[in-house]
């Protein structure tokens, strides 16, 4: 099929961008266009307006500081998997970013797209949720932080008004001592991912977090104590933690987000 017909704006400035998303109020923003496409051609989006935001340079931008480091919105996966960008965590973004669809998406595909589109099967989503992560949001009136947590409303929902867009992602830089455990399962390589688990730790920082991802609405964030003995976190302790948490899904759901947990969890302490 062939998508309705729409008109097309390429904005040179985040303000331009805004501007026109405020205009108009059936109108779509294009960056990578690896979910935005097969949705226009399917007609499942009929947008009146797409806004193209590839060819602006902010949204591009990498920018490193003593304690974070910021990544335009349009930085594609491929560029995040082949080291392109300074890494606050050491590699564990380049692991993540290689295991996203296939290379031709990661060509395409960029990492802010990939959060405002707000699928809780995508990688991104629970990894940085769980690396404490903030989205940078840009809109008409003003510039606001919003924790990665917090972006998700609910399955393909975010907490972005009609007229705001994310201009990047701010990231905070971990201690060479950090561990990163990162585990989804799938029914075959490419695929959105049926369960996903992440571990992070960084002692000197005293940071831990878990985080469950892949379920019917945002990752689930856990609040618990860092636990380095991978061998006594079995599968039956992540489930109790999981229902603790209030995880939403049957029994099978259940055992499949805690083995990925497990799984992270002990990748993350391996020797």
């Amino acid at each position: 099929m062939k998508p309705a017909a729409f008109e097309y704006a390429r904005p040179k400035t985040v303000a331009e961008a805004v501007a026109l998303l405020a205009a108009g109020p059936d109108a779509k923003v294009l960056a990578g266009g690896q979910t935005l496409g097969p949705m226009l051609n399917l007609r499942l989006a009929q947008p009146a307006l797409l806004i193209d935001i590839t060819r602006i340079p902010e949204l591009a931008a990498v920018a490193e500081v003593a304690e974070a480091v910021t990544i335009g919105a349009t930085v594609t996966h491929a560029a995040i998997e082949d080291g392109r960008i300074p890494d606050p965590t050491g590699g564990f973004l380049a692991r993540v970013a290689g295991g996203i669809g296939y290379r031709a998406v990661r060509t395409r595909g960029t990492i802010g797209g990939s959060l405002a589109h707000a699928d809780p099967a995508a990688d991104w989503l629970s990894c940085l949720a769980a690396l404490g992560a903030e989205v940078l949001i840009a809109g008409v009136r003003a510039r606001r932080r919003l924790p990665i947590a917090r972006l998700v409303r609910g399955a393909m929902e975010t907490a972005l008004e009609a007229s705001e867009l994310i201009a990047g992602i701010r990231l905070p830089k971990f201690s060479s001592r950090a561990r990163y455990g990162f585990h989804k399962i799938c029914r075959k390589a490419g695929e959105f991912a049926d369960a996903i688990g992440v571990v992070v730790d960084d002692p000197e920082r005293q940071y831990f977090r878990a985080v469950c991802g892949a379920t019917s609405g945002g990752p689930l964030v856990m609040d618990i104590k860092a636990e380095p003995d991978a061998r006594s976190f079995t599968v039956g302790k992540v489930r109790a933690l999981l229902q603790s948490a209030q995880f939403a899904g049957d029994a099978y759901e259940l055992k499949l987000h805690a083995v990925a947990l497990q799984r992270a969890w002990r990748e993350a302490y391996a020797p």
